[in-house]
């Protein structure tokens, strides 16, 4: 196939979709090996950030999406809805900070490190479609096990989990004493 019939059909597929496509499906479609694929892929995005488009492909891990590019959302606010906005409060936060650093992992594993009840804040989380249960673990009463989503990468502009920044020591020390003054106020109560 042609490169230029190629990143057509690539367009179609990624716009149709609406979603990620895994790029050895793609490879598949074009029928081309995987690396003439990331060729192509590379191209493409690089001459969507080169010229003035409305679009982009977005990556992550191994898979594609076309997007619409971040300078466009004031116009686009204009003809739709505003997308409902994401409230994560401090609670939520740390819960998911402490799902996105020890994946897979279970909700007791969580309250074990923030040291109360996470229920509301995990129901959230599902809500928001920013984790997701990976299965059970092999243990007793085989507990949930949860990881993020595709959908935490785009939110947090990350394409991978090991582009998620290095915790600090230092920082990581002064989060467990507060998390643990924390615990201790709510006993005094």
């Amino acid at each position: 196939m042609k490169r230029t019939k190629a990143e057509a059909v690539i367009e179609a597929v990624l716009f149709t979709m609406g979603e990620t496509v895994e790029i050895s499906r793609l490879a598949d479609v074009i029928e081309e090996d995987i690396k003439v694929t990331r060729d192509i892929l590379k191209g493409m995005e690089e001459r969507y950030a080169r010229e003035d488009r409305g679009i982009t492909l977005a990556r992550f891990d191994d898979a594609v999406q076309l997007c619409t590019k971040e300078s466009m959302y004031e116009y686009l606010v204009k003809i739709a809805k505003a997308p409902r906005k994401l409230t994560l409060t401090d609670t939520v936060l740390e819960t998911l900070s402490i799902i996105a650093y020890k994946q897979p992992v279970t909700r007791v594993e969580v309250e074990r490190v923030r040291g109360v009840n996470c229920d509301h804040a995990i129901n959230k989380l599902l809500e928001y479609d920013l984790i997701t249960e990976l299965g059970r673990l092999d243990a007793p009463g085989r507990p949930l096990l949860f990881g993020t989503t595709e959908q935490f990468l785009r939110c947090f502009g990350v394409g991978r989990l090991d582009e998620l920044p290095e915790l600090n020591p230092v920082q990581l020390e002064e989060f467990k004493q507060q998390a643990e003054a924390e615990v201790q106020m709510q006993l005094d109560v």
